[in-house]
């Protein structure tokens, strides 16, 4: 066993890697880029390092920084986790020259597998079933486009050198196969530093089958079973579950012997993952691709199987045997998976980044896993995917996973950047959902009934809303109190006291709303026990409540008791109660915008930090509202800009390469032609 570690990763993985390498006794090493030094993966490990500036490329994909790090703190061995590293041949070598263990499978498995033509020649040689498509070599964009005919529209568009759904696009026609081939290259390259493109048939209402396979040195391979991963967003998966459900036993069977062919026509070597596509109508699957790494979604498969995979990775490349043969490997009930991201549903999904400002989850244990990289206080920065958390309920049978995976997203409470949070609470509220798996089309069909509708506060939660202010204002009169030279003093308190009579007072909270908001008068009386409540003709008679440190709200409104979660955002009250995004007051008015400094309609600006990767259009170019101008990358994820107005294009602010900061104006229109 190796006595120290290096995990080159971030967030969550590395957290999750270092739990394990804990529990066996092993000493770990962090590496960390300058907008992660504070983070929770740098503080958990037992020593840290920093590699770099926040860009990827100058930090976690930099592997002879990280090497160099592995050989100056004496450690035997680099878990790479997923993502950036994890599927890199050149650096799985570079360590074995090195004389580092690193915790994957060879490098020619990475290599062969990595390369999605090579791959799919291996697989048609092993007998795996093969979609059809081009998997070829040459790339000719006129012999791309001829073979999508070939092929038949709509056709996928696939990295040839990744996977993880980056830069993958779908090519509805010929009208729209070189903007979306265009598209996919600048994302493979940069994501994985090579623009081969390859194409298959896609599939309208396919699901995402895969297969969990393990192997050691001495040529044992066990599956631990499958997963279904069809709940996704752009390609990339949010929602996971195992076993695969619906599944005929005999098709199960043949997946999964299909998924240990694929290992074994590589030379694999510990944790892998093959992945399907399944066509329910006539029981078709088609080999998608093999991921040579841990999956994110790995959870799943440690819930039902009771096995720790990370610890079976590290046993593998220490050079142990598996630790369990193919009979000695029981399943049991059923697991679901949830992705916390940091993003905009509503607005395509948009990545988003900034600082969290308050962060719960619900209270683990044998039914309930959460794995994170965050807490509240942190940054989520924009160089990076911006996935916060995995929330992982167990249940007997797949209905009561999906029923306790609802109930523990209703105790997610998230402040600061928008989530999914909210979405995935209403996938696991989705009757069809509930009753029968989706096809990989679910999410983006259902997105309009399964976002949420803009939500007003009613009378309670702008009550509570008043409350938490009162319980703040009273928390910072005892601190002055404790600090006055007459602690004592009755002038000190903030408990309505007077010395004759009641006292009043009148709150003025504005609820902050889509369409700019509403004011909440709330006439409150002062009473030796509590308050009295007057809020636009609602009252109650006696309300009075207690404010924790964490921000736990326990409020009593004439006798019906409430818990909540009430924080102070800048200048935002946020109040938390029950499931979903917080109500937002402000004690102040909006402002509204000074005369002739009012927003400027058809402006195009940069919806968050990012790269200009492409400029679609010349200077003095006209062009029509929605026409694409340019693309930004952000969060390792391309967004196309469009006209927001028909004008003509004076100038790019910003040139290929640049870095935009969120709000920046990216394009100017000449003036009188919009």
């Amino acid at each position: 066993m190796f006595s120290k570690t290096l995990i080159a990763n971030r967030g969550e993985i590395a957290c999750r890697i270092t739990k394990t390498a804990r529990r066996l006794g092993i000493a770990t090493v962090a590496v960390y880029s300058d907008a992660d030094r504070a983070c929770l993966h740098v503080a958990v490990a037992d020593e840290a390092f920093r590699i770099g500036p926040p860009p990827a490329r100058e930090s976690y994909l930099d592997g002879a920084k990280i090497l160099a790090v592995a050989q100056r703190c004496g450690a035997q061995a680099i878990h790479p986790g997923y993502g950036f590293l994890a599927e890199n041949a050149e650096f799985a070598e570079a360590c074995a020259k090195a004389g580092v263990v690193f915790i994957g499978p060879p490098a020619s498995a990475i290599r062969a597998m990595g390369d999605k033509a090579q791959a799919n020649a291996l697989m048609q040689k092993a007998g795996v079933p093969m979609a059809p498509g081009y998997h070829g070599g040459m790339q000719d964009e006129a012999l791309l486009a001829r073979e999508a005919l070939r092929v038949g529209y709509p056709v996928l568009l696939k990295p040839s050198a990744g996977g993880g759904g980056k830069g993958m696009k779908i090519a509805e026609g010929p009208a729209d196969f070189y903007e979306k081939l265009a598209s996919a290259k600048r994302e493979a390259l940069s994501a994985f530093g090579d623009e081969r493109i390859i194409l298959e048939k896609y599939l309208l209402r396919p699901r995402h089958v895969e297969v969990q396979i393990f192997s050691d040195n001495a040529g044992n391979f066990v599956h631990l079973f499958d997963r279904d991963c069809s709940l996704q967003r752009r390609h990339q998966k949010i929602v996971e579950e195992a076993p695969a459900p619906q599944v005929p036993e005999a098709l199960r069977q043949a997946m999964r012997e299909a998924a240990l062919r694929a290992a074994r026509a590589v030379g694999y070597v510990g944790a892998g993952t093959v992945e399907f596509m399944f066509s329910p109508e006539d029981g078709a699957f088609y080999f998608l691709e093999m991921n040579t790494r841990l999956q994110v979604e790995h959870p799943v498969t440690e819930m039902i199987s009771g096995l720790d995979l990370v610890e079976w990775q590290i046993r593998v490349a220490a050079g142990g045997n598996l630790p369990l043969r193919q009979e000695e490997i029981s399943g049991r009930g059923a697991a679901v998976e949830a992705r916390l991201y940091a993003e905009d549903p509503a607005r395509g999904f948009l990545p988003q980044a900034g600082r969290l400002a308050h962060l719960r989850f619900p209270d683990t244990g044998p039914f309930l896993r959460v794995d994170t990289g965050f807490r509240a206080g942190d940054e989520i920065p924009v160089d990076y995917d911006p996935m916060i958390a995995k929330v992982v309920a167990w249940g007997a049978d797949r209905e009561e996973a999906v029923l306790r995976l609802g109930s523990a997203l209703g105790e997610v409470s998230v402040a600061g950047p928008s989530t999914n949070l909210e979405l995935l609470a209403a996938i696991a509220a989705d009757e069809s959902f509930l009753t029968a798996p989706q096809d990989t089309g679910f999410v983006e069909r259902s997105l309009e009934s399964l976002l949420p509708g803009d939500k007003t506060a009613d009378a309670r939660a702008v009550t509570l809303a008043a409350i938490g202010l009162i319980c703040e204002r009273r928390a910072a009169a005892r601190e002055s109190a404790r600090r006055s030279p007459d602690p004592w003093s009755p002038w000190n308190k903030m408990n309505g006291w007077r010395l004759n009579g009641e006292a009043r007072e009148t709150l003025r909270l504005y609820e902050i709303l889509p369409d700019g908001g509403r004011e909440h008068r709330l006439d409150v009386t002062y009473l030796r026990q509590g308050f009295h409540f007057d809020l636009n003709g609602a009252r109650f008679f006696c309300a009075n409540g207690e404010l924790a440190g964490d921000g736990t709200l326990e409020a009593n409104l004439d006798g019906h008791r409430f818990k909540a979660v009430w924080l102070r955002h800048g200048q935002e009250l946020l109040v938390f109660l029950g499931r979903g995004a917080p109500y937002r007051f402000d004690e102040r008015p909006p402002v509204a915008a000074a005369p002739g400094q009012e927003r400027a309609a058809g402006r195009l600006t940069a919806p968050m930090p990012g790269r200009i990767a492409a400029l679609l259009v010349a200077p003095g170019e006209r062009v029509a509202a929605n026409q694409p101008l340019l693309v930004l990358e952000a969060m390792k994820m391309e967004h196309l800009l469009r006209a927001p107005k028909d004008g003509i294009v004076k100038k790019f602010n910003h040139q290929i390469g640049d870095q935009a900061l969120e709000g920046d104006e990216l394009v100017t229109f000449e003036s009188g032609n919009a």
